[in-house]
């Protein structure tokens, strides 16, 4: 078994009840056996920022299926709820992201993991601590919780300038 972990978003209708839905499905999937869920919270949006505010949630998760399958699993469940990918971090009905699959490092045209981004994403990070705080990154060598404490550091270094 492979454990993974996933991070949710959602900012488009009813964002919280998208977030515990779409968690429903994932447990609830045959392939798929969930492990722990992170509080939700509610996130101010990066990238395009003139959108409603997310709600974000991670999940940890096991599962005997590769990486590309489970791609193809959590894309259904975001399809189930409308999703279509028209705006890069634009608003979305919900979009489900693998953040790390074991300590597996892949590089494919469809997926990237661990995910390219989540240590530069406060709204990945805080939930991913919550449920995994000792996971270590298999790039960066820092535990999930030290991610979030060096990115308040850099963007506080950031500010003084």
């Amino acid at each position: 078994m492979h454990t993974v972990f996933l991070g949710l978003g959602s900012n488009l209708g009813n964002p919280e009840q998208t977030c515990l839905e779409a968690i429903e499905l994932v447990q609830n999937h045959p392939d798929i056996q969930m492990a722990g869920v992170s509080s939700l919270y509610r996130t101010e949006p990066m990238g395009v920022t003139d959108q409603g505010w997310f709600v974000n949630a991670a999940i940890g998760c096991t599962t005997a299926v590769s990486p590309e399958s489970l791609l193809q699993a959590i894309s259904q469940i975001e399809r189930s709820f409308g999703r279509v990918r028209v705006e890069r971090w634009g608003p979305r009905t919900l979009d489900i992201d693998i953040l790390f699959f074991d300590d597996l490092c892949l590089t494919t045209p469809e997926l990237t993991i661990p995910h390219p981004r989540l240590h530069q994403r406060r709204f990945v990070l805080v939930p991913l601590a919550e449920i995994a705080p000792q996971w270590i990154h298999p790039l960066l060598g820092k535990t999930v919780q030290q991610l979030p404490r060096a990115l308040f550091r850099q963007t506080r270094q950031a500010r003084q300038f």
